[in-house]
């Protein structure tokens, strides 16, 4: 059956093409995410900073238990956005056991030394040189707390004395020795070691170590060993890493940029691989409904329902084995550019170890082969499934009747899709969104079902229109699209996938975008800012208070909580900021309370986030600071601007020793009109080296840009899919087309001249697409409707003024190429040549 699989696809070569580029291109873009997910999944980070380590006790992150709707036990696991800490104390409690011959807590401390040419560095306790390792080339170690050992890529000599900016401050330290880290510490930034107890001072957080290295005495029971620090790590929420796993205690660029592939494949994965395997099964569907004469005909010449469905099962493997020979080498140079674009803007390190793709496009190739191989005899079970002597008879007119089970579905999908409607319009936050995405399947889904339905009663409908407007060939139009109403149904579907898809996913970035812009122009009051991106101490936001013609100003750290959220937790964007008189510099649009009330143990968060864990003014919530302190705060106060001032904002007090500098990213400055503050706060700010000023403007603007770099991946994976949805749109069009080549003649035949039979496509096409134009606007509106109100309670979209026109335009452009220059050239053939068998 192989053989005649193959001569079959070579007869039939438009709709082999037509199923070809779909499974090529599903398995191109199955392997480009894939090769993301499985970089993520397979990266295991070596060891730099601890290598020299036998075991590391640390906290990077934090796992919840919770139960799911149906009662099963969940784990959820999130990286601590500050980095956790462990208590000192424990450092002592380790070198206590058994078989430990030393252990070292390890601080750190970001630095800016400020000689020539010194790139940005890290400080730590001399004591925890020996971990990297790193070893002196010249001087000694550090007595005094004014005394430093710098690393060798610095450029810095012993004897000198330099510049360091330290917790916002400079300090002038003696270099009192160089030291050279060891090879496994190739990729770690530079490091700067004072004393122990200098460090200590330093530190954003007294009392707390990043982390504690423990070093095993020679012929120690390394498992005993292992045993005993877990139990006094898992005492304090903290894990015990070995082996290769030292290398996860260590808050690096590429842990980072693993976490995010991982995020990015499991946030998108899911519908994406639903698309496609949509698409995959609608094209090869198609492809096989085409060919029922051929299957018929083997059927009434004795061929056997097993025989017919190997060749069916044989004529799928052919094309998705072809289908892989071209989509693997797209895959891997999809596979490439993104990974060069992640690079470029800044998402991943160009140190990240990239997997070569070898399993993902195993896994691509086997999926998109097991799709088609299962849609083809789902297609053909109906011609396989009756006697010999009917089968010609069964395949020559178009069933009257749609499938009972499919139209039961259909409308249980359908009061599903109006069900998750309602939901989403009824709430906002993270639920909604999740309500808005599901709706857009639900109805494409539904609309998949009952084409043949609806395609009827367009039919009916659109009779009288297509009769006035091109007369003989609108009625024939008409005619066509009531008696084949199930054969266009694969057509409907994709085109509504196309518009429902390009008019809403599409667009939500650009809402998210221009909300969060409006929301910072809107309620950013104060008229400059001092930023700085080595932090700036509370003493500046004094200073600048005392600067005549300084009405207000407000220091504002970022950070970031975790909170629980469904059966699960995430991370959640926050503000710390000194309440007094931040009303003056900064207008969160406060519906309830009041940022006045905001102390040490409250809380203001967006309305959003509020309706998504479901808070309420003044109740007492629990949420986790950024380095894993449980905090329970009660809500002083619920803002609009979320999307632009974070979901969540604190008091400074909260975070002071829970972050992992202690320091303001930026102080808002309110001034009087027309004061003349400009040349006193550029004096302010070259006492704090990296510092500038900016106005308010050039902040919004610098957000904007910000966003649309942060907005490069989303709008990729859109596009993704907003592009095969196009392509499986022109797909299945073209090869309804080509199908027609039987029915055209005959009409040719029976006298209907060549521009009636033009007419007459182009009356189809105009009634096929206005149905599907609406259908799926229709359902593009309501989703991204839902989506921006959930996330900017903005209930009208904001749509480019050239949005909709594109993608109206785009349909109605991909409708009328891919059907009206098939059937133009259908028509330039004899129609004595295709009144054959052959369909």
């Amino acid at each position: 059956m192989t053989r005649l699989a193959a001569q079959m696809l070579r007869r039939r070569a438009g709709s082999a093409a037509a199923t070809l580029i779909a499974l090529a291109a599903g398995v191109m873009i199955l392997m480009g995410m894939g090769t993301l997910v499985e970089s993520g999944l397979r990266f295991q980070p070596t060891p730099q900073r601890y290598a020299a380590a036998d075991l590391v006790v640390a906290r990077p992150d934090i796992t919840f238990v919770g139960k799911d709707i149906g009662g099963e036990t969940t784990r959820t696991t999130v990286a601590l956005p500050e980095g956790g800490t462990v208590p000192e104390s424990l450092v002592g409690r380790i070198r206590q056991l058994p078989g430990v011959a030393s252990a070292v807590g390890d601080t750190s401390v970001p630095v800016v030394p400020l000689a020539a040419g010194a790139p940005p560095a890290t400080g730590h306790g001399w004591s925890s040189a020996t971990l990297a390792p790193y070893r002196l080339l010249a001087g000694e170690a550090p007595q005094t707390d004014d005394e430093i050992v710098v690393d060798a890529s610095l450029g810095v000599r012993p004897g000198q004395q330099t510049d360091v900016l330290v917790g916002g401050t400079t300090r002038r330290y003696h270099v009192s020795g160089v030291a050279e880290r060891g090879a496994t510490a190739a990729g770690q930034p530079g490091a700067v070691f004072f004393t122990d107890a200098h460090a200590a001072a330093v530190a954003a957080r007294p009392g707390r170590v990043d982390a504690i290295a423990v070093f095993a005495a020679p012929g120690a029971d390394r498992a005993a060993l292992l045993a005993s620090v877990e139990q006094l790590a898992e005492s304090e929420g903290a894990t015990a890493y070995t082996g290769a796993g030292r290398g996860l205690a260590e808050r690096s660029e590429n842990v980072t940029a693993r976490d995010l592939l991982v995020t990015v494949g499991a946030s998108f994965g899911g519908y994406v691989v639903m698309l496609i395997m949509f698409v995959v099964a609608g094209t090869v569907g198609l492809s096989v409904r085409h060919r029922r004469r051929d299957l018929a005909l083997l059927r009434a010449i004795a061929a056997t329902p097993g025989q017919v469905r190997l060749m069916i099962m044989a004529e799928a493997a052919l094309v998705s084995g072809a289908g892989a020979v071209l989509g693997v080498p797209a895959g891997v140079v999809a596979s490439r550019w993104v990974q060069h674009e992640l690079v470029a803007r800044g998402f991943v390190p160009d140190t990240f170890p990239m997997a070569g793709g070898v399993l993902s496009a195993v896994a691509a190739v086997v999926a998109t082969t097991l799709v088609a191989v299962l849609s083809a005899l789902i297609a053909a079970r109906r011609v396989t499934a009756i006697r010999p002597t009917e089968a010609l008879g069964e395949i020559a007119v178009e069933p009257a009747r749609g499938g009972r089970i499919r139209l039961i579905v259909g409308l249980v999908t359908l009061a599903g899709a109006t069900s998750s409607s309602a939901f989403t319009a009824g709430t906002t936050g993270q639920a909604a969104l999740a309500g808005a995405i599901g709706m857009l399947y639900l109805f494409v889904i539904a609309v998949a079902l009952l084409a043949p339905w609806i395609n009827r009663g367009a039919a009916r409908l659109l009779a009288p229109p297509l009769r006035r407007v091109w007369g003989a060939s609108g009625y024939l139009a008409a005619a066509n699209l009531r008696a084949n109403a199930k054969g266009m149904a694969t057509v409907l579907t994709a085109l509504v996938l196309a518009v429902g898809f390009g008019g809403s996913v599409w667009f939500l970035q650009d809402n998210l975008e221009r909300q969060t812009a409006a929301q910072s122009r809107d309620g950013m009051l104060a008229q400059r800012t001092l930023v700085s991106p080595a932090g700036l101490p509370a003493t500046a936001t004094d200073q600048i208070r005392r600067i005549p013609g300084v009405e207000a100003a407000t220091g504002l750290r970022r950070t970031s909580v975790v909170v629980k959220i469904f059966d699960g937790a995430e991370s959640v964007g926050a503000q710390a900021i000194d309440p007094e008189n931040a009303a003056a510099t900064m207008d969160l649009d406060v519906t309830e309370g009041s940022l006045a009330d905001l102390r040490a143990d409250s809380v203001a968060v967006s309305t959003i986030r509020a309706s998504s864990q479901g808070w309420q003014l003044g109740e007492e919530v629990e949420l986790w600071l950024g380095d894993g302190t449980p905090a329970k705060l009660r809500v002083a106060a619920i803002y609009q601007r979320g999307l632009a001032f974070g979901d969540v904002t604190l008091a400074q007090e909260t975070v002071a020793g829970h972050t992992a500098r202690n320091l303001d990213d930026e102080i808002l400055i309110r001034t009087a009109p027309r004061a003349g503050v400009d040349a006193a706060l550029a004096e302010l700010s070259a006492r704090y080296p990296t510092s500038t000023v900016v106005r308010g403007s050039d902040l919004t603007g610098q957000l904007a840009r910000d966003l649309a770099i942060s907005a490069w991946l989303n709008k990729l994976l859109i596009g993704v899919m907003v592009g095969y949805s196009a392509l499986a749109a022109a797909n299945t069009m073209v090869m309804a087309a080509l199908a027609r080549r039987r029915e055209l003649a005959v009409l040719r035949l029976a006298g209907v001249t060549r521009r009636q039979v033009k007419n007459m496509v182009h009356a189809e096409q105009t009634g096929l697409l206005g149905v599907a134009i609406i259908i799926g606007g229709a359902i593009a509106a309501m989703t991204l409707a839902a989506a921006v109100n959930a996330l900017t309670s903005n209930p009208i979209p904001y749509v480019p003024p050239l949005g909709w026109v594109a993608v109206l335009g785009g349909a109605t452009l991909l409708a009328l190429t891919t059907t009206v220059l098939p059937v133009g050239r259908l028509l330039r053939v004899p129609p004595i040549e295709n009144i054959g068998l052959r369909e």
